[in-house]
């Protein structure tokens, strides 16, 4: 091979790695763009939401709005000659319905993810694991249908009431909508314990449960404590579920049979039915601002707690 046809070769092969790290450099570039643009995205979203839901209700905040109407009177009669704006009975209804839902889903949704975490091993966790997935991919309008349908003439046939829609059904329905999240986070928690800590209570002669509640349970109480924040924001921002199981009546319930209404079931019921830019249009939006903030606040303890999770 004379010097030429080596000297061609060479160059040959310099511009085609060339070309090929150019190409991966290009590529490395887009990728770090779409992976910006996508985290940024979130940001940009929830700004954007908010900025419309505000917009849209500084209308009633600066007109029509009373605090203490808003939040002392239980009169939500938006569609009266005398239209009033009171929120509170829709406050207690979706404080007692969320309230009910954790009584029912916190001592399941631990109690699985224990089990899941600490006793189960090998095809019986895994199974587990993904049943409580599928749990979590059930529609909130199916998980309203069993509420409607199910629940509805078991609580009128076992507690000798005349109607079964309202706190205890929603409540339940919430609680099982809510679990699913609720024990994967708190089985994640549990897992975060250091296998050391174990082993060192069973060297000291502790038994299984001794080991999971006085040593696992809190060493990961803050996780605990986010997974069950996370099921409360999650079962606080419900629509569809809670207003088919609730019974839509507006007062403040005095028991767990009581025919409920919730911030989020009152704006999904009304919204469509009220003119756009009326007071009654507004006020639904003030609403909505109120569960932005209260949803908001519950996801950034929840967060706090799992910071306080990752410093340990």
């Amino acid at each position: 091979m004379s010097l030429g046809e080596t000297t061609h070769d060479l160059d040959h092969d310099l511009g085609h790695d060339f070309d090929r790290r150019g190409r991966a450099w290009y590529i490395d570039r887009v990728v770090q763009v779409l992976v910006f643009a996508g985290g940024i995205s979130a940001i940009v979203f929830i700004l954007g939401i908010f900025f419309f839901i505000f917009r849209e209700g500084l209308g009633f905040l600066a007109g029509a709005f009373q605090f203490s109407e808003f939040f002392g009177s239980i009169a939500w009669r938006p569609t009266s000659r005398s239209p009033t704006y009171g929120a509170v009975a829709l406050i207690a209804g979706t404080l007692s319905v969320t309230g009910l839902a954790m009584i029912v889903s916190v001592p399941f949704s631990l109690g699985a993810a224990i089990f899941i975490g600490e006793f189960a091993s090998g095809r019986t966790r895994e199974t587990l694991k993904i049943l409580i997935e599928l749990l979590a991919a059930v529609p909130s309008v199916v998980w309203g249908f069993i509420g409607l349908s199910i629940l509805n003439p078991l609580i009128i046939r076992v507690f000798d009431v005349p109607v079964g829609l309202g706190v205890l059904n929603s409540g339940i329905i919430l609680g099982l909508m809510a679990a699913p999240i609720m024990t994967t986070i708190a089985e994640d928690a549990l897992k975060a314990v250091p296998s050391t800590y174990r082993e060192a209570a069973e060297a000291m002669g502790a038994t299984k449960w001794q080991v999971i509640w006085k040593v696992v349970l809190p060493a990961g109480k803050n996780g605990l404590m986010a997974a069950v924040l996370l099921g409360v924001g999650r079962a606080f921002g419900e629509t569809m579920a809670v207003l088919m199981a609730s019974g839509h009546a507006i007062n403040v319930p005095t028991s767990v049979f009581d025919s409920v209404s919730a911030l989020t079931a009152t704006i999904a019921a009304e919204l469509g039915e009220s003119p756009v830019g009326s007071d009654h249009y507004r006020a639904l939006f003030a609403l909505g601002i109120l569960l932005f903030v209260i949803t908001f606040v519950i996801n950034l303890t929840a967060d706090l707690f799992v910071r306080g999770v990752r410093r340990q």
